[in-house]
């Protein structure tokens, strides 16, 4: 008897971590996350509407097409919201184009064997990442501005570009690192030059581990774009500000401007995804 209860108490040990780990696995299945992600996503709308409700929100969702597009007898037009996401997309190009620039230069920088220049890599990263991106542009639009005669535009790019390149840099810099030191000697047993190394051998090789974090960093400058509207910068955010101020429908707008970035965020990030698959190496 007290064999048997053994047995029946060790096979009820047995039976719980099965079926947690079975609960587990269908917890983690496709269905269920859609459902889990489906039923969070009503859970926060149903609270979104109740606190309209609340205030006496009177929703007019049934506008909001105008500021897409309009269609009449002239034919399709274009509405602001697409016009200020051109803009968001021109300007995120733009400084992201620099960043890249920039950043790789402060990465070469830091792996250099030049002391100063590791010394003005180091105290550039120190004081654009504690420097909070408000206070940043603030700096760009209304000190170097009027020192070196940007505009409004001009000072938003360079300030985006300024700050993302101390982040990338840091991406160059562990990308560059992961390359095996024995091809770095090799190449230059044969011969090679530190910039037809870095040119033919390491940067082509370091792209496959540089591709997820500058994928966030895409989408990243994406969204700090929108801090630009502070200075009334012609982009996404500050087109919703504007309609907002004739039309007073603060919910609509905003959570019509927040789709439009998640859709834009993630057809980049699905982009980043396929190009990291195609890039990838089977050792």
């Amino acid at each position: 008897m007290a064999a048997g209860g053994q047995g029946m108490m060790a096979g009820g040990r047995g039976a719980r971590p099965r079926a947690a780990w079975r609960l587990g696995r269908m917890l983690a299945s496709v269905p269920a996350s859609v459902a889990i992600y489906l039923l969070v996503m009503a859970i926060i709308v149903e609270a979104a509407l109740q606190g309209a409700r609340a205030m006496g929100y009177n929703w007019q969702w049934y506008r909001i097409p105008k500021y897409f597009y309009t269609l009449d007898e002239a034919g399709l037009t274009l509405g602001p919201i697409p016009h200020g996401l051109a803009g968001t997309l021109a300007l995120s190009a733009s400084a992201f184009a620099l960043a890249l620039l920039f950043g790789l230069i402060i990465a070469l920088l830091r792996l250099s064997d030049l002391i100063v220049g590791r010394a003005v890599a180091v105290v550039l990263l120190e004081v654009v990442r504690n420097t909070p991106l408000l206070v940043l542009l603030y700096l760009f639009y209304y000190v170097l501005g009027p020192i070196f005669g940007l505009d409004r535009y001009s000072a938003s790019i360079a300030c985006l570009a300024v700050f993302h390149a101390a982040l990338i840099s840091e991406i160059f810099r562990a990308g560059i690192n992961s390359v095996a030191r024995g091809q770095w000697e090799a190449a230059l047993a044969i011969g090679m030059t530190r910039a037809q190394v870095y040119r033919d051998i390491v940067l082509p090789q370091s792209v496959r581990f540089m591709l997820p974090p500058m994928t966030g960093e895409v989408v990243h400058m994406i969204k700090s774009s929108a801090i630009v509207s502070v200075i009334a910068v012609a982009e996404l955010t500050t087109i919703g500000r504007n309609i907002i101020s004739d039309t007073y429908m603060s919910f609509e707008i905003w959570f019509t401007i927040a789709a439009v970035y998640m859709v834009v965020t993630l057809a980049i990030s699905a982009f980043a995804t396929f190009l990291e698959r195609r890039h990838r190496v089977h050792d």
